[in-house]
C-alpha cells in the first residue's frame, strides 16, 4: 500500500469507530433516524446467532421494540477490531459493556458484537450486527453469575452459558 491507501485505511478505521458509537448513542437516545442511518437497506441484525431482523427499517423496529420493555440504557463501547476485506468492505469485532433497565430490573453485562461493514457512498455503514453475550445479569447477582458456567441471566429467561465461554 502507498501511502495515501494506509492514511484511507486509518480514516476508514476511524470512520467505522465513529459509525460504531453513532449507533450506541442512537440506540440509547432512542434516536431512530439515528439507528436507520447506522444500517445500509439490506442489512441484518441478530442476537448470539439467531436473526432478529432483515432491512434496515425491520431492524428500526426491531430496536424500537426491544427498547420498549427499557428503561435507561448505556452501550459503552470498548474497541473496534477491523478487519478488511476490501476497500469498500470490513468486518469487525466490537467490545462493549452494557449497563440498562430492562422490564424494571438493573443489569450489567459484556457483549461482543460481530459486525460486518460497507462502504455506502462516502459512508461506512452496517451490513450486519450479531450482538453476542459475554455475560450478563442483575447488578445483585452479577458477581455470582459471572463465575459460573451460566453468566448469561436476562431478566425473566433461563440462565445460559456464554456465547463466548472460557477455552480449557
Amino acid at each position: 500500500m502507498d501511502l495515501e491507501q494506509r492514511i484511507r485505511r486509518l480514516e476508514d478505521r476511524n470512520a467505522i469507530s465513529d459509525l460504531v458509537v453513532s449507533y450506541f448513542l442512537a440506540s440509547d437516545d432512542d434516536d431512530s433516524d439515528g439507528v436507520a442511518a447506522s444500517f445500509i437497506p439490506d442489512a441484518t441484525f441478530s442476537s448470539s446467532g439467531v436473526l432478529n431482523a432483515t432491512g434496515r427499517d425491520a431492524i428500526v423496529e426491531f430496536i424500537k421494540t426491544a427498547r420498549s420493555y427499557m428503561g435507561l440504557t448505556v452501550h459503552t463501547p470498548h474497541y473496534v477490531q477491523c478487519r478488511f476485506e476490501s476497500d469498500d468492505r470490513a468486518t469487525g469485532l466490537v467490545g462493549a459493556h452494557l449497563e440498562l433497565v430492562l422490564g424494571g430490573t438493573s443489569v450489567v453485562g459484556a457483549v461482543r458484537y460481530v459486525d460486518s461493514y460497507v462502504r455506502d457512498g462516502e459512508v461506512w455503514r452496517f451490513a450486519s450486527r450479531d450482538m453476542r453475550t459475554v455475560h450478563i445479569a442483575p447488578w445483585d447477582e452479577v458477581g455470582a453469575a459471572f463465575a459460573s458456567t451460566t453468566p448469561v441471566r436476562w431478566p425473566g429467561g433461563e440462565a445460559a452459558a456464554s456465547d463466548f465461554p472460557r477455552k480449557s
